[in-house]
């Protein structure tokens, strides 16, 4: 994109540029814009305001290139995220729509993920079957060693998860699909007197677990989710066979990387502890804190 051709177009004097990101940011004579190259789903951004979906940047042409920049307010993040889980919950209900279940597709999905089971499984093996032979361990390695049936857990409790929801989505005709965001943070969540979500490079029509689960993953340390899954189950509960893949997902333990200095090793592995025992807490919770609506 030509951002001085974009510019006269629309009658904007710059003044000056700022690279943040992949975004330019340009103070003109009439305020600051956002310019960005992506490859936004028009037909998706499209269909959001045909659904009368107004969260979106003020986009100042129908390219969906570039948007007036939005001053944000400083809120506690704890208040930021909820108020994103609420647009979220939103913007699902308002693209809710059913098909008819793609048997191959979702054999598609539980093959994906008994592999990455598998592949799990093995790499934990072999790489503690290495650990355990050493007579002195570093730091990190004695922490991981000390841990290692807590991963073996929620590696099984993993497989028990995509088994259940794998026989739940057999006795399924119908499954529910929405716009996902799919590329949700904090950084993405504007809020001011309104609320906006901006980089809509990866959205798409989905399940409404992908938008959870990547939101989990990117702040999965952060934050209290089981306050963050309730409040958003509020607004659009899920269905028996979403709460089966969401709960499969979140139980999957990362691929620990071992690389780096002693501090750095050992900041990893507390990092992966930490995630694995908030993902045990948050799939164990009992089912009467989790509202589920079956379909």
């Amino acid at each position: 994109m030509e951002i001085n051709e974009e510019l006269r177009k629309h009658n904007l004097v710059p003044k000056k540029y700022v690279n943040k990101g992949k975004s330019i940011i340009v103070e003109t004579d009439k305020g600051k814009y956002v310019f960005k190259e992506n490859n936004i789903n028009k037909e998706i951004l499209d269909y959001l305001k045909s659904r009368n979906f107004d969260y979106l940047p003020k986009f100042i042409d129908n390219d969906y290139r570039s948007y007036k920049y939005i001053e944000e307010y400083d809120i506690p993040k704890e208040q930021k995220i909820l108020d994103l889980v609420r647009l979220i919950s939103l913007l699902h209900n308002k693209t809710t729509h059913y098909k008819e279940i793609d048997t191959e597709e979702y054999e598609e999905i539980y093959d994906d993920i008994r592999g990455n089971i598998d592949y799990l499984y093995s790499y934990y093996t072999d790489l503690i079957t290495i650990i355990e032979t050493k007579v002195y361990m570093s730091p990190d390695e004695l922490l991981l060693a000390t841990n290692i049936n807590k991963v073996y857990y929620m590696i099984d409790r993993c497989h028990d998860n995509l088994e259940y929801w794998h026989n739940l989505i057999k006795t399924k005709e119908k499954e529910r699909q929405v716009v996902i965001h799919n590329n949700l943070s904090l950084n993405h969540f504007l809020r001011n007197d309104n609320s906006y979500l901006i980089s809509w490079d990866k959205a798409k029509i989905g399940s409404p677990v992908f938008d959870l689960y990547k939101l989990y993953k990117k702040h999965e340390l952060d934050f209290d989710f089981e306050e963050i899954f309730r409040e958003y189950e509020h607004h659009y509960p899920l269905f028996d066979t979403e709460k089966a893949l969401l709960n499969t997902l979140i139980s999957m333990p990362d691929l620990l990387d071992l690389k780096g200095s002693y501090y750095q090793r050992c900041v990893k592995v507390r990092h992966f502890i930490d995630a694995l025992n908030k993902a045990e807490k948050l799939i164990n919770l009992p089912k009467e804190k989790s509202k589920k609506r079956n379909k």
